[in-house]
């Protein structure tokens, strides 16, 4: 397969793996459900799910030495706020933002539920983070992302984020991505 069918053709793939009862879950009009973000752990079973689900993405689009994934245990450290979304009850998204100790912080394990994109999730989750590190006064979140995730670069540039050079221990890799927002 030629390297730019890759991302799309394991997308389409990893969209119909998805468990029907999953599918079906998500067969109501937008307008009926509604969304709630709030600080939870990630130690749960939706949220588990989510985050195999985005290894899963990852490691069919990756090699392993381009995959900065945080484990479930990271994500618990004191350093890392992780929120999650819900439609109704079902957990739908994720996302982490872990403070460097600098005065600058990184987005990690940002997360939509095939079956759910398109409803705003991650624009919420991305407004949701951005505020929470605004009221603690960061001055700049970072992140790194890969070249083949067009939705989420676009995400990202529509947020304001800019390219940067790698930082902190990550090192400069052509399939990586790395931004940074710098906040007022």
């Amino acid at each position: 397969m030629p390297s730019g069918d890759r991302p799309r053709a394991a997308l389409l793939h990893w969209r119909h793996s998805l468990p029907r009862d999953i599918q079906r879950a998500f067969y109501f009009p937008r307008f009926i459900l509604s969304l709630t973000i709030a600080i939870e752990s990630p130690r749960q079973e939706g949220v588990i799910r989510l985050l195999d689900m985005s290894s899963a993405y990852a490691e069919s689009l990756y090699p392993p030495e381009s995959n900065h994934i945080l484990d479930l245990t990271s994500l618990e450290k004191t350093e890392v706020t992780f929120w999650v979304a819900r439609l109704e009850d079902m957990i739908v998204g994720c996302c982490a933002l872990v403070d460097a100790g600098d005065g600058t912080a990184e987005l990690k394990r940002m997360f939509v539920d095939p079956a759910a994109r398109g409803r705003r999730v991650a624009r919420k989750l991305m407004e949701t983070l951005e505020t929470a590190a605004l009221e603690r006064s960061l001055s700049a979140i970072r992140l790194e992302t890969g070249i083949y995730q067009p939705e989420a670069i676009g995400l990202y540039r529509n947020f304001g984020y800019l390219e940067i050079p790698a930082f902190g221990s990550y090192q400069p890799d052509p399939l990586s991505l790395f931004m940074e927002k710098r906040l007022p």
